[in-house]
């Protein structure tokens, strides 16, 4: 099984730790000649793919190299306009990298926020008083596990929907806050976690959970 992220928000809605224990990437990689049979356009500051899915190439998917040269935003690692480049028909034959791109920190940012409005909704649409809010998101390659404390911090898990124990694993993430953050005294609450232990034991519980679905006593 995979556990994919890890989110930790603050009782505002800002994100103040997130961790990439996996990320998929599924890539696709062809050799095109003149003229190029796909439409690409800038989004959000990178090149992506707006019409012509084909071979694995899906809408959507970010131009991420160009003949092995990486692409950044929306400019080759050399420093290339990517669209222009493209364009011109002396650079053919090419060789073009496709796939999902990463989250930038901005993106993850907005997503932590949005989150937390959605949240409050959720509770606030209940038809029971003390409603605890969206526990879980599920589609069909993950589920958004989500455990919010007393004082209002969420714990967020991003993980493969067969994954078992991340009930227990949520609960552990807390403990990990509770020993290594809040008792560290360079910690101020509500802010940004840098704290090498608690990425340390983070990780090891992530891979406890992975390899054996769940946590037994003392862990």
């Amino acid at each position: 099984m995979v556990i994919f992220s890890v989110y930790v928000v603050n009782k505002a809605g800002g994100l103040i730790y997130q961790y990439d224990n996996y990320v998929p990437r599924a890539e696709a990689e062809k050799t095109f000649s003149y003229p190029l049979d796909l439409v690409l356009k800038h989004h959000d500051e990178k090149v992506v793919v707006s019409f012509g899915q084909r071979d694995g190439i899906r809408v959507g998917h970010a131009v991420l190299s160009i003949n092995g040269v990486d692409v950044i935003g929306k400019n080759t690692a050399d420093g290339k306009d990517t669209l222009e480049y493209l364009k011109d028909a002396a650079n053919y034959p090419v060789s073009i990298r496709f796939g999902r791109a990463r989250l930038s920190s901005n993106e993850k940012l907005m997503l932590a926020s949005m989150f937390h409005s959605l949240f409050a909704i959720g509770s606030q649409l209940s038809p029971e008083v003390g409603s605890s809010g969206i526990e879980m998101l599920e589609t069909d390659v993950f589920k958004l596990h989500c455990f919010q404390t007393l004082t209002g911090i969420k714990f967020i898990v991003l993980a493969d929907p067969r994954q078992s124990g991340i009930d227990a694993l949520l609960r552990k993430i807390y403990e990990i806050y509770s020993d290594f953050a809040l008792k560290n005294p360079f910690y101020s609450l509500e802010m940004p976690i840098r704290c090498e232990l608690f990425d340390q034991n983070l990780k090891s519980s992530l891979e406890i959970a992975e390899k054996a679905g769940n946590f037994g006593a003392g862990s």
